[in-house]
């Protein structure tokens, strides 16, 4: 019989750069990280390829990229933003089946052949990235995609900003298409997800906390860990040092304890596809 909770651990941005990259694994080896998702495109991927190498154990997905970074058919830019992206998906500017199936393509050319995907800033949520998403995931049978909707933190709101809870909020009412799109192409998801609301805002206190509050069923906890070196701080994005913060908060003793305190069993995708 299966825990009444189970939590996969998933990390964005598996290279993005070898510091990321590095922090990712260590929080995999010496904590409780169970998953991370690959970007195709990453400044970083043979790094990420050989540290998976490494790692059997590290169950690994697809972090499919419409926003930064270049394309792999073209090699131009991808937009910057999620307003550009809309802009640029409006237009046809962007056919996103063809270009992530080339991301997808590439990761199974690698020799890894993905168990999960999501998307770089959630773009998904996108219909017709939402819809490219989905084919893809029935064309290559990769069974889960991520549902990008938190469950309710109302114990956390302290920690929540404001906006953040309200931007939550808002993405909730694309729910009803989200799992009709996913239903129609036989993807799974977890019953639950974390991780948006706090996203580079956590350390152990509020996974602990988090933890606590965790509802019955499987649970995806998105995270973003990773060593602040020199290629992160030269990185495009606004998670630097909280990816550091988010790492100490994955290896620490008192969130292993809290796991056991609540009877949540770790798990990754390879492992709720058998149940």
């Amino acid at each position: 019989m299966s825990a009444r909770k189970q939590l996969v651990v998933n990390a964005d941005d598996f290279g993005f750069t070898p510091d990321v990259n590095q922090g990712i694994v260590d929080a995999h080896r010496h904590g409780i990280l169970t998953a991370t998702t690959l970007m195709a495109n990453g400044a970083a991927f043979d790094d990420a390829l050989r540290l998976a190498k490494d790692t059997p154990t590290l169950d690994i997905g697809a972090h499919l990229v419409l926003i930064s970074g270049e394309s792999l058919l073209t090699g131009r830019p991808y937009p910057l933003s999620v307003p550009q992206l809309v802009a640029a998906l409006a237009k046809r500017e962007i056919r996103p089946y063809e270009e992530l199936r080339a991301q997808v393509r590439r990761i199974f050319d690698s020799g890894i052949r993905p168990t999960h995907f999501d998307t770089h800033k959630h773009t998904h949520l996108a219909p017709p990235v939402l819809d490219a998403v989905a084919r893809l995931a029935g064309e290559f049978e990769v069974p889960w995609v991520r549902r990008p909707f938190d469950f309710p933190l109302s114990a956390m709101r302290g920690a929540v900003p404001r906006l953040k809870r309200l931007t939550s909020d808002a993405l909730g009412l694309m729910r009803r298409r989200f799992h009709r799109v996913l239903t129609r192409y036989g993807c799974r998801t977890t019953d639950h997800f974390a991780g948006f609301q706090i996203t580079g805002r956590f350390r152990a206190a509020e996974l602990v906390e988090l933890l606590g509050i965790l509802p019955e069923g499987s649970t995806e906890l998105m995270c973003h860990p990773g060593h602040c070196g020199p290629a992160l701080r030269a990185a495009r994005t606004r998670l630097k040092e909280s990816r550091e913060h988010e790492l100490q908060a994955l290896v620490a003793p008192q969130v292993r304890a809290a796991l056991a305190r609540h009877g949540i069993q770790l798990v990754n995708y390879s492992g709720l596809s058998r149940t």
